[in-house]
């Protein structure tokens, strides 16, 4: 009875998430059989449960409606999910820290035993390293603002501070995106007629506009892709002790999806870029450009092609069989 109960109250867990799922896919997710499933969804049904059952192509089980779940429904896997969200969330966001230590307290008293056994056995501690180059924690209040125009689909006017001074600026936003530790608006420019992908950390919103819009196609189709490819999103040169830049003869799309935190990427024409990027000494920066496989060309400062050069001889030594004198390489264009 008590394995039946523990499943059950998954599976309702499961059926909250909104989605149409298959009496297969339920039974993979729940580690049961078919026959299982649906005799649980029969026991949920007799505790007054609304299941309905959608025929056709798509269909499956999903909840009623009209379904009101229990104020908080917790598998141990939601439990450990909670719990590290909301010990981790102020590392992003400013403002937050009471209210998500409350929150978790509120969750953990509401939860059966077992989940918060498994909430309280995580203890979240962060720390840095030296390639990670978060933007500073983003203020709750403009994620609340840009999140809610989204959801409206809202016009919002924001104040956006990028290479110089604020511009005053009228987006339809789409989407917020995280990557790489730091917060990205997706939004469309009427004004401009052009997509922007935006640091959200640059932002100030105004009052909410109340001006509805109509969304459009993203580019790529998806929005992560899109920041991951957008050179002009915002990003700037982190501080290190050794920093260089070089035109490299790729796309800045697709030196912009794979820069290292803490670098910029400029574009310069259809195939070219400049990519601005920092290091803790000369070879190290030498190394990180060799990475791209790519054509280097207009190579600054005169530190950074000479550690290029010393990387030539080394790398020629090394390919020398037996020790013997080897050809010029590939490197000796930087020379």
């Amino acid at each position: 009875m008590a394995a039946t109960s523990a499943r059950a109250l998954k599976l309702l867990s499961i059926f909250g998430i909104g989605a149409t799922l298959t009496a297969e896919e339920l039974a993979t997710r729940l580690g049961a059989s078919v026959r299982t499933v649906r005799r649980d969804i029969d026991t949920l049904r007799e505790l007054g449960y609304e299941i309905e059952a959608v025929r056709g192509a798509g269909g499956g089980y999903r909840l009623g409606r009209a379904t009101r779940l229990p104020p908080v429904v917790f598998d141990e896997d939601q439990a450990v999910a909670a719990a590290v969200a909301l010990q981790t969330v102020p590392a992003v966001l400013s403002g937050i820290r009471e209210n998500a230590a409350r929150a978790l307290a509120t969750l953990r008293q509401a939860m059966p035993a077992r989940s918060r056994l498994h909430a309280e056995a995580f203890t979240i501690s962060s720390a840095r390293n030296y390639w990670e180059f978060p933007a500073p924690p983003i203020d709750a209040e403009v994620v609340r603002a840009v999140g809610g125009a989204i959801n409206r689909r809202h016009l919002v006017r924001v104040d956006y501070t990028g290479d110089g001074e604020p511009v005053t600026l009228r987006l339809e936003p789409h989407d917020l995106v995280v990557w790489a530790g730091r917060w990205y608006l997706v939004a469309f420019d009427p004004d401009a007629g052009r997509w922007r992908a935006m640091r959200v950390d640059r932002i100030t919103a105004h009052m909410p506009t109340h001006t509805p819009f109509g969304r459009r196609d993203i580019p790529h189709g998806d929005p992560v892709a899109f920041v991951m490819t957008a050179h002009d999103r915002g990003d700037a040169a982190a501080e290190w002790p050794c920093r260089g830049s070089a035109v490299l003869a790729l796309p800045a799309s697709t030196v912009a999806r794979f820069a290292p935190g803490g670098s910029t990427v400029e574009y310069a024409t259809e195939t070219t870029c400049r990519l601005t990027l920092g290091a803790w000494s000369w070879p190290g920066l030498a190394g990180l450009l060799l990475t791209f496989d790519a054509d280097l060309t207009d190579i600054e400062p005169a530190e950074l092609r000479q550690a290029l050069n010393s990387l030539r001889t080394r790398i020629s030594k090394g390919l020398r069989p037996g020790g013997g004198t080897g050809g010029r390489t590939g490197y000796d264009r930087w020379a």
